[in-house]
């Protein structure tokens, strides 16, 4: 009897070892904080880029992107001093700056192999993709900068735009507009509307900080605007890896502690101080909102129907969060 059985004993055994081993994958992940877009004193920003590193290093980021207008940083001295395993790492990066009809259009560049040249274009969407495909020509991946920065970039530009998976949904800069105005539409709807018609776009946040040694609102300063990643070790590759899955969410003074879809459910799990306040919407087709709830556990249950579901988490201390579009009809 043992022999007839011993087989299917053997199988069921190899699965379960697989099944453990796939779970230990996931749970080996964890969260690591970072920051996209920083000025130093190569470009516009007021501090070197040692003294920039050192901000973040000690506010317990994990990892920074030195992405200074059409410059490339070379990190390798910056973290020799800085860089410490599984604690912080600078990520090479650019922000390559180029502009259509005196409308600024910046598109940065993580983790490229070499500097991105601005390429130009015939019209705004023509010059958009002409720098994102000068990007992945470098090995980076592309990003599109604060669109309503001098109401230079519309949805209606992006949605023939091909190889840009991100765009950043908030921007800590006091002058780029994130909420809209004037018949622009904010970068949370201008993100529907390109969800809606079937891109495949991952929203970040970034502080965009300039100004390190001057404090106040007219000032683009450090720590306003970030992202969280889930990544299986602190790498440049696994952190760019991760960020291209749409592994991560963006904050402004939000922060998650589980983001996971697992069956028909989309779960999300919302840290912060007992005085404060949370609500959480999940937002589909249309910019539509097809939940909404004050749980520090907030659950969404899939109908089947939705193309795409993303969630935006607001505290009544005013941060936000704002979780990846996932495709459950896809």
């Amino acid at each position: 009897m043992l022999r007839k059985w011993l087989p299917r004993i053997l199988i069921a055994t190899a699965l379960a070892s697989l099944l453990a081993l796939a779970q230990l994958n996931v749970t080996q992940k964890r969260w690591y904080k970072g920051n996209l877009h920083t000025h130093t004193l190569n470009s516009d920003g007021d501090s070197t880029p040692d003294q920039v590193a050192t901000w973040y290093r000690e506010h317990k980021y994990n990892f920074l992107t030195l992405s200074d207008h059409n410059h490339l940083t070379d990190i390798a001295g910056l973290n020799a001093v800085h860089a410490a395993k599984e604690k912080f790492l600078l990520i090479p990066g650019e922000e390559v700056t180029d502009a259509y009809d005196k409308k600024p259009i910046h598109i940065n560049s993580y983790n490229p192999a070499s500097l991105g040249i601005p390429r130009h274009g015939t019209s705004v969407a023509d010059t958009i993709q002409n720098n994102v495909n000068e990007i992945l020509s470098t090995n980076g991946l592309p990003s599109l900068n604060h669109p309503n920065f001098g109401w230079a970039v519309t949805a209606q530009d992006l949605l023939a735009v091909k190889g840009l998976g991100l765009f950043e949904v908030y921007n800590g800069h006091p002058a780029v507009n994130n909420d809209g105005g004037g018949g622009f539409q904010s970068l949370d709807e201008m993100w529907d509307v390109l969800l809606t018609a079937g891109q495949k776009l991952y929203g970040i946040g970034v502080d965009d900080a300039h100004h390190f040694k001057q404090i106040g609102r007219e000032f683009s300063n450090p720590g306003k605007g970030w992202i969280q990643v889930r990544a299986s070790e602190l790498s440049a590759t696994a952190i760019a890896a991760a960020i291209a899955q749409g592994d991560f969410y963006a904050s402004s003074g939000v922060q998650l502690s589980e983001v996971t879809t697992a069956g028909s459910d989309y779960r999300l799990t919302i840290e912060g101080a007992d005085w404060e306040k949370m609500t959480t919407y999940f937002i589909g087709d249309g910019g539509k909102v097809l939940a909404k709830t004050f749980d520090r556990t907030a659950v969404y249950h899939f109908t089947g129907k939705e193309h795409y579901v993303r969630a935006r988490v607001e505290s009544s201390s005013g941060g936000k969060a704002w979780t990846q579009p996932v495709f459950p009809a896809r």
